[in-house]
């Protein structure tokens, strides 16, 4: 006899089901995709000298690998991106706050933010040089530029979001500026500075690609401008893949510290 189950059990068991379907969907539009593309190169549908293949691009990453030339790139790429984005963090959280709690002064930077934001970072990078050298303190700089002005405005408007309500109720009870921000206002902006970490955390990462693009002797940036000018398409395409999976890596870490945070708000 089939076993009978709860709403609940049918509903946890279709979930379960519709994603692992999800799953399996990903990896087989992945591995038909990599086919493609050698098949595509091993009969001259495609030119390898400008599009390579999956063989060759793996053959190039064992080579690099055995020889340790790739693991000192990848570290300084990932030590400049969790830098940046870290104090990205900790000064939009900071500005954010001021924002917040003396309003005058938010009517007076808010239209600054916005014009900041709006600018086009690689622009910035030139300057950067100048004022700062080459090094990394430059492309940490250039990381912070390019996330820095929109996650002030997001962290920004989370906290404005608050239910004006329940502020009114605070006061009414004699609780302070301080009393409402922390037990109101912040934890109710958790989820949406949840969000925005995870956006912050792959513009982080395109602004530390910029930076070592112009400023830098290592780094997977380096490297990519390196293949292009030596025309080692091999190369650019092995880092360009490279970064593809440390974004996605970057994105899976705030998303495991995001459901842990919300599991314990309660959220």
């Amino acid at each position: 006899m089939k076993p009978e189950y709860t709403k609940q059990e049918l509903f946890m068991r279709r979930h379960k089901s519709h994603h692992r379907l999800v799953k399996v969907g990903r990896l087989l539009l992945l591995v038909l995709f990599l086919i493609l593309w050698e098949v595509s190169a091993r009969t001259g549908a495609i030119d390898v000298f400008f599009f390579s293949s999956p063989t060759r691009i793996l053959a190039l990453f064992l080579t690099m690998c055995e020889n340790g030339s790739l693991f000192g790139h990848i570290g300084i790429t990932l030590f400049e991106t969790l830098v940046s984005f870290v104090l990205v963090f900790v000064f939009s959280l900071g500005v954010a706050i001021l924002l917040w709690y003396f309003e005058s002064f938010s009517e007076i930077a808010e239209p600054y933010l916005v014009v900041l934001n709006s600018l086009p970072k690689s622009a910035l990078a030139p300057l950067f040089i100048v004022w700062l050298g080459t090094g990394t303190k430059t492309i940490i700089v250039a990381g912070i530029s390019v996330a820095v002005f929109g996650s002030c405005i997001s962290f920004y408007t989370a906290f404005r979001q608050c239910d004006p309500e329940k502020i009114v109720l605070i006061r009414t009870l004699g609780g302070t500026r301080r009393d409402i921000f922390q037990k109101l206002v912040f934890p109710s902006a958790v989820p949406m500075l949840l969000s925005t970490m995870k956006v912050n955390i792959g513009l982080a990462l395109v602004g530390v690609i910029i930076g070592e693009f112009l400023a830098a002797r290592r780094g997977l940036g380096y490297l990519i401008i390196y293949g292009s000018q030596v025309f080692q398409l091999n190369l650019v395409i092995l880092n360009i893949i490279l970064l593809c999976l440390i974004a996605m890596g970057f994105y899976k870490m705030i998303q495991l510290l995001e459901h842990a945070i919300r599991k314990r708000m309660h959220l």
